[in-house]
C-alpha cells in the first residue's frame, strides 16, 4: 500500500484504506472516496492532486491524499 500522493499520473488504483479523524473520513466518502473504488490520478500540482472518481474530477490537497492508502 501507498498514498494516492506517490500514485503514478493516469494509473487505474484501488483504494485500500482512508486514514486520519472521522470528520475527513466523513469528507473524502462524501467526495466518493470509497475503500474498494476505484481512483485515478488525473495530474499533480504543487502537491495538490486532481483525481478522476466515479465518473468526476476531485482535486483534493496533498494532506488529504496522503490519507487516501491504495
Amino acid at each position: 500500500m501507498m498514498p494516492l500522493a506517490l500514485a503514478d499520473i493516469g494509473t487505474e488504483n484501488t483504494i485500500m484504506k482512508i486514514g486520519g479523524s472521522p470528520e475527513i473520513k466523513k469528507h473524502l466518502e462524501s467526495l466518493g472516496f470509497v475503500v474498494g473504488g476505484g481512483v485515478t490520478v488525473v495530474t499533480s500540482l504543487g502537491g495538490n492532486v486532481i483525481v478522476n472518481i466515479k465518473e468526476s474530477r476531485v482535486a483534493i490537497s496533498e494532506e488529504m491524499a496522503r490519507k487516501i492508502m491504495i
